[in-house]
């Protein structure tokens, strides 16, 4: 079936995607250049080194393109006077790679037995110089490519040349690499032959069809002008030619125009041989190649090398008939009779029979193969078992390994992972995460092998009869299936192309059996032949088949290495002499990669790796030890590790694997570390640590990635490049006892023998916590129905109860003295039950916060642990509670609530007739409006239970073959799930069928527990490992409109394109429904006079599509009777409606005039539409939707005040960061060069030549959206309300002086989006979902024209470029086109509400843009992107752009670019949809391109692009702004910032750098002077919570430099150098998050606080922590800071001087020598809090700094009686100063140059504060909270944040001109007894 999707002809460049560059490469100068004689685009490979200068496909030489057409057609042009190369990778029918090449560098041909070289002369047009000297010759001329050589259209019979030259049958093209110099427009695959030179009526005229000549397709054509000849303009060069005389051994034009009637030779295969002219030279090399490829005479007995392999014929009798009946010569497929379901038999000339069996869905397994195709006729006969069928897929499998951790296998290009799962095989796709299985071992996995191409997968199981498997990779077939003859295997090895398997293992006896097997006929429906086997005394870890013999192998174990060779039907071994070496024990061993074909084939070095860290290089060929290493672990074992070899004494790293690639070695170790070496083992230059050893390690292919095993269950891969690691399969390392699903969040806990108990995500199967008790095995577990909770029980007897959302624990009850047996929760969550082995019952209330007991039974269930870990079962209702006890015999039903004992029943006597007494053994409740109990017995009964009164209603016998061990019923009742035996049954519930349960396999051990998910779409159990099964039983009800939807939204990308025909003058007139409730027939005698204008509601669900004559309908403002009468700006008696009145506000500069709506008065229509919209207020499920960032702070200017005005102590210089949450939130215009951006509250004008901003300040909230008038003179902006506002802002900015012209009010939430008019006259708005209005402005002068409010969120509004007052909005399903028409000054609108097409689905319509040529393009929430025509308002197309919502559309000519939340942009050629639009469905499928594409950081929120969408720039929800380039493919990063909140600041000594960090997890270093990103650290899945600059370069690996030091919540530091930017150290001081951090005055200590109040003294050079002060204990630590001592009167010795304060207002005060290990508490403070309920949430922090120009006084502020920072003098041990603040501090910093103190507060001011004048000054600009505030060392600057924005100021030179504090609150002491103070405790530390 391969061979049918590439008929009749492959385009191969459009089918792999060159353009993509993902599944081809290039290297070198590889560029698209436009061609004038092709009239199209074509690919220009140049350089001067071919090899350096490529374009190859596929990717990777390790994949295969398996294209099977015999003809390749090549349509290029060698670079004149250059010179190129072409190699073509074929694979032969027996699995050999040989490759071909031609180019006109080579001056004759040369051939092997794998390749063969052809030189190539190249053509020159006719009459040229060229050619007459050519034709002079009487040979063409070798060499260089004539000034004027043509294009060529190279024909290569490929299947001919294999024939000819190598004897050998072609099976496929493996691989194809195009070199410098050429260029080269396609490449083709086809099984016919083309003529290009023939045209289709030429063809049909001259019927070269039946000569076996076909026309050439359109896409391969060359074009022709009219008049001309196609041999007079290019060249037509077919090899091997079909011309007797043409010679063999070159690639050279023949004949103009082969011959019509010339009959072709479909090939060499089976075909007659024809007479060829050979030159002497190639005859000699054509006669030794067949000498060398023919098959040699050997002896009989030999079976490695036979001259014939019998064919293994099945043993069939309807195909052969139906050979029979077709004729012995036939070769065309059997017509088959009747339906053949699936099945298709194809009979050969040779008489073999080959049967395909056709699958429709590729994830389920291919069937077995049956003797003959069958004829089921479904219309007559009944159906008496369970549908479908089957009923349960195999999803996802959680687990790995089973037997051992050591087999974990690369497959297909690198992308596809391979790994045992007890008895599966598990391959899973990395970029997807998609498993697909290889079921049909009955035992554990022990080994896996792939043979060199990986189509080809053995795999052993373990058992006394231990079975193998050979796999069809590709098709997850069986192939064979042998016995190996051995106890146990360990190891199994495949020849590289897949003849010989070789394996090791231990016989019945236990002595180790090397066994080899012949796997050659495997593929072809062969046998397994067994070549030879021994057994030796040695001990074997490791067995490799050399790849270069297949009859040699290499193996290493305890004391020996050994060589391996089979001949004579023998296998034989000898070791290699080790030497000193000869103890160790080798662990693992591998080849070189590479060779030069210099060298022999076995001239190898092979390298084996030992347990004492010995890697070992032996010479293959001399069977000598060539060379030793010992890795040793490095000295300190904190420092970045650096090992080198050595033959020093200690402990080596003990080594488990190796594996090389031409550049690097890996090696996985004991100590849990997987390390990358040069091939010296000079160094490591990357390594992962792990928990656990590693067990193997394995290079993938083009060595980009690195897959590594561990000990504990997980299977990983390292990206060399990006250095990323990737946990591909984390799983529990025993058994699995329980499970639980959580249905709100779909979480899934497990339970495990290994003593842990982890929390999965139920879609994605990623572990999400884990949770270890070390001495302790968790037996069951069970989720809180309605919390985010869940209890576990142990085989101790505790029950505890865990908090997912706090991750901590919260309950712990040891009333319990067995295992427990059972744990469940009631329905409503207000009642838990456990019970245990020794038979306690317990019944616990949860109803409150903290649980508590309720009541415990003893002795009441069945003391058996084999009734866990489901012993208990509650009803649906809540109000029976049922479990086995007090004997095994009897089931007890109780009241749930007060365990009051209602029923028992005797399981024993309800079979009089068995001879022993039956057990119960599994129970569970049937839904409540059953009232059934099932009951599972000792006997292998079901047992169905009346449960009021115990009878016995339904018993099925023999449900299983031993005992069940768990059971479940599905929550519509309709399906039983039973487990027992290793195998899981599905049964329908009514035993309706003859057979009634379908019987799945998949478990190596005993079925733990088994189960529904709460939407009854899967099935999840849980035994050796956890999995996940698609229940396919819901799936034969009709599928829901939901169901339909999510079918629909998971499409992915194609190119096919829908196209919808125009619903014509079928469709009905249709009118706008009149919405004003109690509307009425009768006129109304007198219209009332309203005061204001309401905005209508506008019901887009209620209108229907129109007809093309009426397009638009009136709008609501004209049929709305109960205010308006035809004009919506007046009131009905025609005067002018007072609906705008004009406001002041206070502005930042000048005062703009302010536009606000007047109270609104209450009608049926405006309340109509606020009721409705407050109905359904929710957010819609689309990102392009803005929410604003939750905030917990107020801005509040009662308190505050502004500064005079130039006399501003600060001066806004810079702004970092972009608003990452906006959406639209940027523009630019090219041609003026405008480009403004929003952060924050603000928005940033910024000039992208010198970097300068302008800041517009006055948004009291985070600025939502902006928009630029097409003059670029006018910049609107729009943000929440402010307090005291009940509508938000929209402010209206002149670009030029950068005033506010005007502050509009109109919406009452948030502004969603804004676009002005083509002629500027018009701005719209449009409000987010909760507003749901759009209002309509007159840009001149801000008046109101029109506001309409919607029935339903609308997500983005545009006007029409070409038609003016033509404007669209999206939304749900639909597409809205409104038309403004005007009378006068009066404005109205009409509105036509277009749904998408039924095709499309039931999507949001999330963006749209305007093109030229009356188009309009919609984005969707599904990723479609939807074509509509604006003359006919219809939606005529659409494709699949992208695989999530598209919320940016930008479009002009014909380009479009897209944006998505897949952080994708792409670039797309539309230039035929223009013709699509006219033509309708009769439109072609291929005419939409996807030109380009980038991946940015995050989801795209903004664009803007020039006219001709060559560049542009973009924003992303990451906070970045990016400069894309799609003509050089590049995207720069121009403005780029914290995504989430910024945690500190710190600066160089030298004030050149400053480093942020932040809540992301990166540490950015940024250039103070120009403000720009020099660097960035990043860690992922931590937050970055503290950070230091070092005082002074240190030197941590053997150069000084910069370092910062970062804090991260994981309680780890890490130590960066800033010029060699990377990490030099990694501590791990604390267990929890690290929150404080500071340097000691040489730079020599690191102090760190934590979460826990502990405070960590740690060496940066050794990374050793000293000592850890607990005097903070149990409080966070806020602030670490410290100075130099230089005060001798504060009586302590010592040199630095620190602090530390904690949240719970204390402050210690220390002073340290650390070069004498000495550090001593000086002080303790400890602030007291009001008693009051007024404690504000968050508490503010606890704040201290040492006084720069007093360093004897620290300064404080937090949480306290008053709101005021305290000056406390160290020498007097007294607060000496207050200043008063009008809030509690949220942030301080003083300045190290002048006397000033910056002041954040949470109402999102900066307080500037003057101590030496007592002034005070207010600022504002920011949008949030103030949460850092930092001078820099000079003090020139600060620096404030808020969340993600960070400000800089200029600190102005003076700041005399401030607001003077109030004298009263300035508080002086000098001396004692003047005043108490605020805190004193003794210096010997805090006394609790």
């Amino acid at each position: 079936m391969a061979k049918v999707w590439q008929h009749p002809f492959l385009n191969v460049f459009k089918h792999f995607k060159v353009e993509e560059w993902k599944r081809s490469t290039k290297e070198g100068d590889v560029t698209t250049v436009m061609d004038k004689t092709l009239k199209g685009t074509v690919y220009r490979i140049s350089g001067s080194v071919p090899a350096g200068n490529y374009l190859q496909l596929p990717k990777t030489s390790t994949q295969s393109l398996g294209l099977t057409g015999c003809y390749l057609y090549l349509l290029f042009k060698p670079m004149p006077t250059k010179y190129f190369v072409v190699h073509l990778d074929v694979t032969t029918e027996d699995s050999q790679v040989v490759r071909i090449s031609f180019s006109n560098l080579f001056k004759e041909f040369k051939a092997t037995a794998t390749w063969l070289q052809f030189p190539y002369i190249c053509g020159a047009a006719k009459g040229s110089v060229h050619e007459i000297t050519a034709k002079a010759a009487k040979r063409e001329l070798v060499g260089l490519a004539p000034a004027n050589v043509r294009w060529t259209f190279l024909t290569l019979d490929l299947r001919h040349v294999l024939s000819l030259y190598l004897n050998r049958r072609y099976s496929h093209l493996k691989s194809v690499k195009l070199c410098s110099n050429l260029l080269v427009k396609n490449l083709f695959t086809s099984n016919i032959l083309f003529n290009p030179g023939v045209s289709f009526s030429e063809a049909q005229h001259a019927k070269l069809a039946l000569s076996g000549f076909s026309p050439v397709p359109r896409e391969m054509a060359f074009p022709v002008p009219k008049g001309e000849d196609w041999h007079d303009l290019y060249d037509y060069i077919r090899f091997p030619s079909d011309g007797s005389k043409m010679p063999f051994d070159s690639i050279q034009k023949g004949t103009l125009k082969p011959a019509a009637d010339a009959p072709v030779q479909d090939g060499p295969i089976n075909c007659l041989p024809k007479q060829v002219t050979l030159s002497k030279p190639v005859r000699d090399r054509v006669s030794l190649i067949q000498q060398i490829t023919s098959p040699k005479e050997m002896p009989r007995r030999s079976p490695l090398l036979t001259k014939d392999i019998p064919r293994v014929k099945l043993a069939t009798s309807e195909p052969l008939q139906a050979k029979d009946r077709a004729g012995s010569d036939s070769h065309l497929p059997l017509e088959s009779l009747a339906d053949d379901g699936g099945i298709h038999v194809y009979a050969h000339r040779n008489g073999d029979i080959t049967i395909h069996t056709v699958s429709v869905d590729s994830d389920e397994d291919t069937s077995a193969k049956i003797p003959g195709p069958k004829v089921i006729s479904a219309r007559n006969s009944r159906c008496t078992r369970l549908l479908p069928d089957p009923i349960l897929r195999l999803k996802k499998v959680i687990g790995f390994g089973g037997c051992n951790t050591r087999w974990a296998l690369w497959a297909a290009n690198g992308a596809v992972v391979v790994y045992p799962c007890h008895a599966l095989i598990v391959a899973v796709a990395l970029d997807s995460g998609r498993q697909w299985f290889f079921a049909g071992h009955t035992d554990k996995v022990a080994a896996l092998a792939f043979n060199g191409n990986r189509t080809l997968l053995a795999s052993a199981q373990v058992g006394h009869l231990s079975m193998m498997r050979i796999w069809d990779f590709a098709t997850t077939e069986c192939l064979s299936l042998f016995k190996t003859g051995m106890q146990a295997v360990s190891c199994l090895s495949f020849s590289y192309n897949g003849n010989i398997l070789c394996g090791t293992g231990k016989d019945s006896h236990g002595k180790t059996m090397v066994v080899v097997w012949n796997t050659a006929q495997v593929a072809r429906g062969g046998e397994v032949e067994l070549l030879a086997k021994a057994h030796t005394d040695v001990d074997i870890q490791a067995l490799k088949i050399v790849f270069f013999d297949d009859t040699r192998m290499v193996s290493c174990g305890r004391d020996n290495v050994r060589l391996w060779r089979v001949r004579s039907g023998a296998l034989r071994s000898c070791p290699v002499n080790l030497g000193e070496y000869r103890s160790l024990e080798f662990t693992d061993l591998d080849f070189e990669a590479g060779h030069s074909a210099e060298r022999e084939p076995e001239d190898r070095t092979l390298f084996v790796c030992s347990r004492s860290g010995h890697v070992l290089e032996i010479d293959y060929k001399n069977v000598a030890v060539r060379n030793a290493r010992r890795l040793l672990p490095a000295c300190t074992p904190h420092s970045h590790r650096r090992e080198k070899q050595t033959f020093n004494s200690g402990p080596g790293i003990a080594l488990n694997s190796i594996c090389l690639s031409s550049s690097f070695c890996a090696t996985a170790s004991e100590d849990g570390y997987l390390r990358l070496w040069p091939l010296d083992f000079s160094e490591v230059f990357l390594e992962a640590e792990h928990d656990n050893p590693v067990t193997s390690v394995s290079i993938g292919p083009g060595s980009l990635k690195v897959l590594c095993t561990t000990a504990s269950g997980s299977v990983g891969c390292l990206d060399v490049r990006s250095r990323d690691y990737c946990t591909v399969m984390r799983s529990h390392t025993d058994s699995v006892l329980a499970f639980s699903v959580e249905g709100l969040q779909q979480e899934l806990a497990t339970v495990s023998q290994d003593n842990t108990i982890r929390v999965w995500n139920l879609e994605t199967m990623q572990q999400l916590y884990e949770f270890s008790a070390s001495e302790e095995t968790p037996c069951a577990v069970s989720f809180h129905p309605s919390q985010p909770i869940f209890a576990c029980g142990f085989d101790t007897g505790v029950v505890r109860t865990v908090s997912l959302a706090a991750s901590k624990l919260l309950e712990e009850h040891k009333q319990h003295r067995g295992s427990i047996t059972g744990l469940v929760f009631s329905p409503d969550g207000n009642s838990m039950y456990s019970a245990c082995s020794h038979g306690t019952l317990t019944l616990y209330n949860c109803a409150i916060q903290k649980s508590h007991i309720v009541r415990v039974l003893a002795n009441v269930v069945s003391q058996d642990a084999d009734h866990g870990p489901d012993a208990l079962s509650v009803s649906a209702n809540g109000r029976l509670l049922a479990f086995v006890g007090p004997s095994k015999h009897v089931v007890t039903l109780m009241d749930a609530h007060s365990l009051d004992e209602l029923l028992r029943i005797d399981v024993s006597i309800l079979d009089l007739e068995s001879p022993s007494l039956d057990a119960a053994v599994r129970l569970r409740f049937a839904p409540s409006s059953l009232g059934h109990l099932l009951v599972t017995t000792s006997s292998q009964k079901l047992l169905v239970l009346d449960v009021k009164s115990g009878r016995l209603l339904r018993a099925v016998s023999q449900v299983h073959k031993q005992p069940c061990s768990s059971l479940a019923l599905s929550p519509d009742s309709r399906y039983l799930l039973t487990a027992g035996d290793r195998v899981i049954k599905v049964w329908d519930y009514g035993m309706r069928f003859d057979i009634s349960s379908q019987v799945f396999i998949g478990h190596s051990e005993p079925v733990q527990q088994v189960g529904f998910t709460p939407d009854q779409r899967q099935v999840i159990s849980v035994g050796d490992a956890i999995f996940l099964w698609d229940f396919l039983g819901v799936s034969i009800k009709e599928p829901s409109k939901e169901d339909s939807r999510l079918s629909h939204s998971s499409r992915i990308h194609s190119s096919v394109i829908e196209t919808f025909d125009s619903p014509g003058v079928e469709a009905s007139l249709e009118e706008v429904e009149d919405l004003t409730t109690g509307a009425s027939d009768t006129p109304r005698k007198q219209a009332p006079l309203p005061t204001v204008i309401s905005p209508p509601c506008l019901d887009l669900s209620s209108i229907q599509q129109m007809v093309r004559g009426d397009t638009f309908s009136e709008s609501e403002e004209e049929t709305e009777d109960a205010c308006l009468n035809g004009d919506f700006g007046r009131a009905a008696n025609g005067t002018k409606a007072p609906s705008l009145r004009a406001a002041e506000e206070e502005p930042v500069m000048e005062k703009p005039a302010v536009v606000q709506p007047a109270p609104q008065p209450r009608n049926h229509a405006g309340d109509e539409c606020r009721k409705e919209a407050k109905g359904d207020n929710a957010r819609p499920d689309c990102y392009r939707h803005f929410a604003p960032r939750f905030k917990t702070s107020v801005s509040s200017s009662k308190a505050f005040s502004l500064p005079p005005a130039k006399a501003e102590g600060l001066k806004l210089k810079a702004a970092i960061g972009y608003n990452g949450n906006g959406r639209g939130n940027m523009v630019w215009n090219p041609d003026t060069g405008l480009f403004a951006y929003s952060c924050g509250s603000m928005v940033i004008v910024e000039d992208l030549h010198s970097g300068s901003q302008q800041h517009w300040l006055g948004h009291p909230e985070e600025v939502s959206t902006l928009a630029v008038s097409h003059d670029a003179q006018i910049v609107a902006s729009a943000s929440g309300c402010s307090l005291g506002d009940s509508r938000c802002q929209i402010r209206v900015w002149d670009v030029q002086s950068g005033a506010c012209r005007k502050v509009l009010f109109q919406h009452k939430t948030q502004v969603q989006a804004m676009a002005y008019s083509r002629d500027d006259r018009f701005l719209v708005t449009l409000g987010d979902y909760a507003d749901r209005v759009m209002a309509l402005w007159n840009a001149h002068t801000y008046e109101l024209l029109t506001s309409t409010c919607f029935s339903e969120p609308v997500h983005e509004v545009a006007f029409s470029p070409l038609l003016a007052g033509h404007l669209a909005c999206v939304g749900k399903a639909a597409m809205t086109f409104w038309l403004m028409e005007q009378q006068g000054t009066d404005i109205s609108l009409k509105v036509h509400r277009v749904p998408v097409p039924n095709a499309v689905g039931p999507v949001e319509l999330t963006s749209l843009c305007y093109s030229s040529g009356c188009l309009l393009y919609s984005g969707t929430s599904s990723g479609q992107i939807c074509a509509w025509d604006t003359e006919t308002n219809r939606c005529f197309m659409t494709w699949e752009a992208d695989e999530g919502e598209i919320g940016v559309l930008q479009s002009h000519g014909n380009r479009l670019v897209s944006g998505s939340n897949a952080k994708r942009i792409r670039l797309w050629s539309v230039e035929a949809v223009q013709e699509l639009r006219v033509r309708g469905s009769g439109a072609r499928s291929s005419s939409v391109r996807l030109e380009q594409e980038m991946t940015l950081d995050g989801t795209i929120v903004s664009a803007t692009f020039d006219d001709g969408l060559d560049m542009g720039i973009v924003g992303t929800t990451a906070g970045t702004l990016w400069y894309v380039n799609w003509t050089e493919n590049t995207s720069i990063r121009l403005i780029s910032g914290h995504k989430n909140k910024v945690s500190e600041v710190a600066f160089s000594p030298d004030e050149s750098h400053c480093a942020t960090c932040g809540e992301d997890g990166s540490v950015r270093v940024w250039s103070l002077a120009s403000l720009e990103l020099v660097v960035q650290f990043q860690v992922l899945n931590q937050s970055c919570l503290c950070l230091a600059w070092s005082p002074v370069p240190i030197s941590l690996s053997g150069a000084e430099g910069q370092h910062v030091v970062a804090g991260y919540s994981d309680g780890t530091l890490r130590v960066f150098s800033i010029s060699r930017t990377e990490m030099e150290l990694k501590m791990h001081p604390h267990s929890v998050a690290v929150t404080a951090l500071g340097y000691s005055a040489d730079g020599e200590i690191i102090l760190s606080g934590d979460k826990d109040g502990l405070v960590a003294v740690s060496s940066p050079r050794t990374g050793m922590t000293i000592r850890v002060l607990t005097d903070h204990r149990s409080s966070p630590i806020n602030v670490i800071d410290g100075t130099r001592k230089q005060h001798a009167e504060l009586g302590v010795d010592g040199s630095d001087l620190w602090l530390a304060a904690s949240a719970d207002r204390r402050v210690s005060i220390w002073v340290s020598d650390w070069m004498k290990d000495r550090c001593e508490l000086l002080d303790w403070l400890s602030f007291p809090a009001p008693a009051g309920p007024e404690v504000p949430h968050p508490l503010p922090p606890s704040l201290a700094a040492f006084c720069p120009w007093d360093k004897s006084t620290v300064v404080y502020s937090g949480f306290g009686l008053q709101k005021e920072i305290l000056f406390y003098s160290l020498p007097q041990k007294q607060v000496i100063e207050k200043i008063p603040l009008p809030s509690f501090a949220t942030s301080l910093s003083l300045s190290p140059a002048a006397c000033l103190m910056a002041v954040g507060f949470s109402e999102r001011v900066v307080r500037l504060i003057d101590h030496t004048a007592k002034t005070e000054q207010d600022h504002w600009g920011h949008d949030a909270a103030i949460c850092l505030c930092r001078f820099t060392p000079s003090g020139n600057r600060l620096f404030t944040a808020s969340y993600n924005e960070i400000l800089v100021w200029e600190v102005g030179k003076s700041v005399a001109v401030l607001t003077p504090l109030a004298s009263a609150a300035v508080l002086r002491a000098r001396g004692t007894g003047s005043q108490q103070p605020a805190c004193t405790m003794p210096a010997g530390g805090p006394s609790d």
